[in-house]
C-alpha cells in the first residue's frame, strides 16, 4: 500500500457548477483507490493505492472524472515521498505569506528556456526558479494582481497545476500524520 497526492488542474465542471469534493472522493473509492481524503475545496486530495505507478493513477483520475463529470481535468499525482521532497525544495523560504509563494506541480519537468518568454511578464521583483522539475514563484504583490499568473498555462509549460505554498505546508502536514 502506497500514499499518493492527487492534484486537479480544475474543480470547475461546466456551467458554473464546481466539483464538490465528497464527489471526488466517492469516484477515487469507486475505482479502487484507498482512504481518499481532501484538503480544502480546491482538488487537492492523499489518497493510498495497491500498486501502479504515478503515470497510471493520473490515467485511471483523468478517466475516471470524465466518465464521472463530463470533463477532462489534468490531474497530477505524486508520491508522499515526492511530494515531501517537492516541499522541501521551496527555495524561497524567507517569505513570510505563504500565498506569496506558488509552486506550479508538473507532470513532466518544464525546459529552462520557458522561463525567458514568461520574464517580461513578471513585475515589481517577480521571482521564478524550475527546482526538481517544478516551477516555483515568488509573487512580492497579491498574486490575483500579478500578470505572471495568468501565463503559466498548459499550452505554455505542459500539464501542471498551481498551489500556493499555504497549500503545500498543509498536504505534507497531513502527509506527516500518515
Amino acid at each position: 500500500m502506497a500514499s499518493h497526492v492527487a492534484l486537479l488542474h480544475s474543480i470547475s465542471i461546466g456551467e458554473g457548477r464546481r466539483l464538490v469534493m465528497a464527489d471526488w472522493r466517492d469516484m477515487m473509492e469507486g475505482i479502487g483507490l484507498r482512504n481518499p481524503r481532501t484538503l480544502i475545496a480546491t482538488g487537492n486530495a492523499l489518497f493510498d493505492s495497491v500498486g501502479g505507478a504515478v503515470s497510471q493513477l493520473e490515467v485511471r483520475l483523468e478517466t475516471a472524472f470524465a466518465q464521472r463529470f463530463g470533463r477532462h481535468i489534468d490531474t497530477i499525482v505524486t508520491t508522499t515521498a515526492q511530494w515531501r521532497n517537492l516541499a522541501a525544495g521551496n527555495p524561497f523560504p524567507e517569505e513570510p505569506d505563504g500565498n506569496r509563494v506558488a509552486v506550479r506541480v508538473m507532470r513532466e519537468p518544464p525546459d529552462s528556456s520557458a522561463l525567458e518568454p514568461l520574464a517580461r511578464y513578471a513585475s515589481q521583483g517577480e521571482r521564478m526558479l524550475i527546482v526538481d522539475g517544478h516551477l516555483w514563484l515568488h509573487f512580492v504583490q497579491d498574486p490575483a494582481r500579478s500578470r505572471l499568473g495568468a501565463q503559466l498555462t498548459t499550452k505554455r509549460l505542459g500539464a501542471g497545476t498551481v498551489r500556493n505554498w499555504n497549500t503545500v505546508r498543509r498536504l505534507n502536514e497531513m502527509i506527516a500524520a500518515l
